[in-house]
């Protein structure tokens, strides 16, 4: 199955599971509780685990460098690699972010396959100087 096949079937299945969060308003309110949870999740294997640190600082980027190369400097300002655990913990939780934005989409009678390939379309249209 190709993934554009893929996305359309979990959007397909998340709609016919969606029973008690029918709501435009119950999905936005799930979603919403889902982003927390998918960054609690990550926060916890900082402070729980310790599998991965957070070391911030100010991003440095050489002057001379063009912006195709700046990434070349950025850091994530992650020192370690997830555990397993945490691994399988935080890919269930945006799992679970993903199953309602696929709602959401759902409700409002978008694609979420249209709506990735519009935004991948953008991206390679843009490059590098698409930033976010």
């Amino acid at each position: 199955m190709k993934n554009s096949q893929v996305v359309g079937e979990f959007q397909h299945m998340v709609s016919e599971l969606l029973i008690r969060h029918r709501s435009i308003l119950d999905c936005l309110s799930k979603y919403q509780e889902s982003t927390s949870r998918v960054n609690r999740s990550i926060i916890k294997t900082v402070t729980d685990c310790g599998c991965i640190s957070i070391i911030a600082n100010k991003q440095q980027f050489p002057p001379t460098d063009s912006l195709k190369d700046c990434g070349k400097h950025a850091d994530s300002h992650i020192k370690g690699k997830l555990c397993e655990h945490c691994q399988e913990i935080i890919a269930e939780e945006i799992g679970n972010h993903l199953f309602y934005l696929a709602a959401i989409c759902s409700l409002l009678d978008l694609k979420l396959e249209d709506v990735f390939n519009m935004e991948y379309n953008r991206l390679n249209t843009l490059g590098h100087y698409f930033l976010s």
